[in-house]
């Protein structure tokens, strides 16, 4: 048990002396605990004995018993019922209390670093002015948010900082959050936002027999299409114009801009360093960044989706209470899914949708494209004949990202689950950048005619290559062939010498191989290659899915190189839609088909424990007594979760913590969380390799033990006993305040990548 919060030093007079023997760790007394208090619901008791009944001596007859008996059960319904009336009516004041309570949330104590009052000047209930209105709150219990971390009150526009602060208060001890009830008939939503093409898939157990359905009717065509461009045009006002099919078709028009790719703005090298951006890209329109870019597609996106699936499949439709599953890459950090559920939330694809719909924000569920494309692949009937302890990897070739996963087959074929065995990669090597390749070819050869190089000129370019080249491009088999683009401009002069002949360009098909296609594909074979590195046991599938999955060029090139060591390479049905339709299925499973993941870094907290022998000799200066008179040591870590542990999907990784209170409103525990890639495990905070994540405030308060010691402190002061918990599930990290077994608060602080 590791002893925490220990008061602020008092002085210099406060220094602790080394021990003259070796003795263990201090341990706290053993404190009585009051059990939290339940409503209990009013109690039915069972029909009495029937008795026979007499008359001046005499046995009622047969029929008389029976009429009596049915008389004494309908008594017995009434009273029933009134029970239940009554229960009702408890239930109604029970949830109208907790409405006021989340409406009228209490202010939030100050953080409390280890017994150091600091002032939070930014709360959640501050910002929440600019989103819907209301604290974050948890089946009535309420968390704020500081300095810009995993609020989903967050306005677009704010900036994120590298402090972060998360903190979770219980605002009733009697009202312990419980996990909300599975609707089997809920509806499932599925987005798969691309850098290039997105599209939406949904699903319900009371439609087409639970099977995921996929919305293939989108405006600016009457064709079907299984995915849209991820475009939008903005006017000279900032003002959307069109999106999807429509922006694409738009074509070159005066005053507008045509914004494409901005997913990329959330790539992490990006985030980290602006001046990272590929100068490839395009600029936004003046006055929108990128989350504003984000949050208008994804608002047309939503707009439209409601309206489809309402006409496809009438009331059924239940979107203001659907879970909607977001896709992000694997290779995306904390920052890029946080903006991303930031961006969701804003453009609404969640939403209160009732007085009292407290855990609205719960609804919005992210899951990495891999994992939604291995849920989809592990579902096919065959699965390319894999079996139970076999290991297959999960190629999802994008339009802007590759990401891979490598997942083993455990159970039974009729109760299949799959278990991840290593960390997912990924990296901005997708078919968009053979189209950025392409241009820039484009641009080196015809460098001495500017009439081909003006924007509507480069975009016809880049539309033939994508829409009839870049996919049925063979690689050395074309090295012989003449790929001929037709120019925009038709009144620039013949040049044959860089291929300009008759109002076409002519490219060399081995140019086009050099200069587009194998850097981008050389990158994509490195990642597997590190993929498989990383796992120490055969591998006997390699599924692609994905756009660019699509590429005959790249699946030849990954057979040439990987043949030998994995049997089968194959593209599923449907990969190129594996992601979107996995993660619609996912929200439909009762039960997680990925049942473990592998963590990804290390989540350490910084602690004080008692002094040891070690800490005496490596760090006396980190040694002070507290009040107590107990040597304690400063600034040590204590892991929750390590390094490539491999973890089930939602279990809680909990350790056991004491909080010193000097009187009772000292109720706050603050528990600074760091992250580390560092493979080695580390006692010390200055040992280096570690990142601040994020600092997570719990208020004890509400705790009953915490009660039952602040009705009587000792002039001493008390401790106070809990328990801190680390959930992994799908693509998120949450930390949970735990007491006696049950769950008092919890709140998202990470993402997996």
């Amino acid at each position: 048990m590791s002893c925490c919060g220990e008061p602020k030093d008092k002085g210099p007079t406060n220094t602790a002396r080394p021990p003259q023997r070796q003795t263990g760790p201090v341990v706290a007394q053993p404190m009585a605990q009051q059990k939290p208090q339940y409503y209990q619901q009013p109690s039915i008791s069972p029909p009495p004995p029937v008795h026979t009944n007499t008359f001046n001596g005499n046995t009622l007859s047969l029929q008389q018993q029976v009429q009596q008996q049915q008389l004494q059960q309908q008594q017995q319904l009434q009273q029933q019922q009134q029970l239940l009336q009554q229960q009702q009516l408890l239930q109604q004041q029970q949830q109208q209390q907790q409405q006021q309570q989340w409406a009228n949330p209490p202010p939030s104590p100050p953080m409390n670093d280890f017994g150091a009052l600091q002032t939070m000047q930014h709360t959640g209930s501050q910002m929440s002015s600019t989103l819907n209105g209301g604290s974050n709150t948890y089946n009535g219990s309420t968390f704020t948010v500081s300095n810009g971390f995993s609020s989903p009150m967050r306005p677009p526009s704010a900036a994120l900082t590298s402090s972060m602060s998360v903190s979770t208060i219980p605002n009733n001890f009697n009202q312990i959050p419980k996990p909300p009830l599975q609707d089997e008939g809920k509806m499932s939503v599925s987005i798969d936002f691309g850098t290039t093409f997105s599209g939406v898939a949904y699903g319900s157990s009371r439609i087409a027999g639970g099977q995921v359905q996929q919305i293939l009717i989108w405006p600016g065509s009457t064709e079907t299409f299984r995915k849209i461009p991820t475009c939008l045009l903005y006017d000279e006002y900032g003002q959307v114009l069109a999106w999807g099919l429509e922006a694409k078709n738009a074509g070159s028009m005066h005053g507008t801009t045509l914004c494409e790719w901005f997913k990329l703005y959330l790539e992490p090298k990006t985030l980290r360093d602006g001046a990272a951006l590929d100068p490839r890209l395009p600029i936004p329109p003046p006055g929108k960044k990128a989350i504003d870019l984000i949050v208008d597609f994804l608002s047309c996106l939503w707009e439209y989706a409601k309206e489809q699936i309402t006409r496809d499949i009438g009331a059924v439709a239940d979107l203001n209470s659907a879970d909607v599953w977001l896709t992000v890459p694997a290779a995306w950090d904390a920052k890029g899914c946080d903006i991303m559920r930031e961006a969701a939330i804003s453009a609404g694809l969640v939403a209160s949708s009732r007085a009292g719909d407290l855990n609205w924000r719960d609804r919005l569920h992210i899951i990495t494209e891999p994992e939604a494309a291995a849920v989809h692949c592990a579902q096919l009937s065959d699965l390319h004949h894999l079996k139970p302890s076999q290991n297959f990897i999960i190629c999802d070739a994008g339009g802007g990202t590759v990401d891979l996963a490598t997942y083993k087959i455990i159970g039974t074929l009729a109760n299949l689950e799959i278990a991840e065995m290593c960390a997912r990669s990924g990296a901005s090597c997708g078919s968009l950048f053979l189209d950025l390749r392409f241009r820039e070819l484009v641009r080196t050869l015809l460098s001495d005619h500017p009439a081909h190089l003006d924007p509507p000129s480069l975009a016809y370019f880049m539309h033939s290559f994508s829409e009839t080249d870049k996919l049925n491009y063979v690689g050395v088999h074309d090295d012989d062939n003449m790929f001929n683009f037709t120019c925009f401009n038709v009144d620039d002069p013949h040049d044959p010498s860089v291929g300009l002949i008759n109002g076409e360009l002519s490219i060399p098909g081995n140019l086009i191989r050099r200069e587009v296609f194998d850097p981008v594909i050389n990158e994509v074979l490195q990642l597997i290659e590190e993929q498989l590195a990383r796992v120490d046991q055969p591998m006997h599938a390699l599924l692609l899915v994905g756009g660019f999955a699509g590429s005959d060029y790249l699946k030849q090139r990954i057979h040439e190189q990987f043949s030998s060591r994995i049997p089968v390479i194959a593209r599923p049905p449907d990969a190129d839609t594996a992601t979107l339709r996995g993660a619609a299925a996912y929200g439909l499973a009762r039960r997680p088909l990925v049942s473990s993941v592998i963590a990804p870094r290390s989540y350490i907290m910084k602690v004080k424990l008692p002094a040891e022998s070690e800490d005496w000799m490596k760090r006396p200066a980190y040694i002070k007594n507290n009040d107590a008179g107990v040597p304690i040591c400063e600034n040590r870590l204590q892991y929750l979760v390590s390094k490539g542990a491999i973890l089930r999907k939602g279990q809680r990784l909990t350790t056991k913590f004491c909080k010193f209170s000097q009187s009772p409103a000292d109720s706050s525990f603050v528990a600074t969380l760091y992250t580390s890639d560092a493979d080695r495990i580390m006692r010390y905070n200055d040992e280096g390799e570690t990142s601040e994540l994020c600092k997570w405030t719990v208020d004890l308060s509400s705790l009953p033990t915490f009660r039952q010691n602040a009705a009587t402190p000792s002039p001493g002061g008390f401790y106070t006993e809990f328990e801190l918990g680390l959930e992994v599930d799908s693509a998120e990290v949450r930390g949970i305040l735990l007491y006696n077994n049950q769950e008092w608060g919890r709140v998202t602080f990470d993402f997996l990548d």
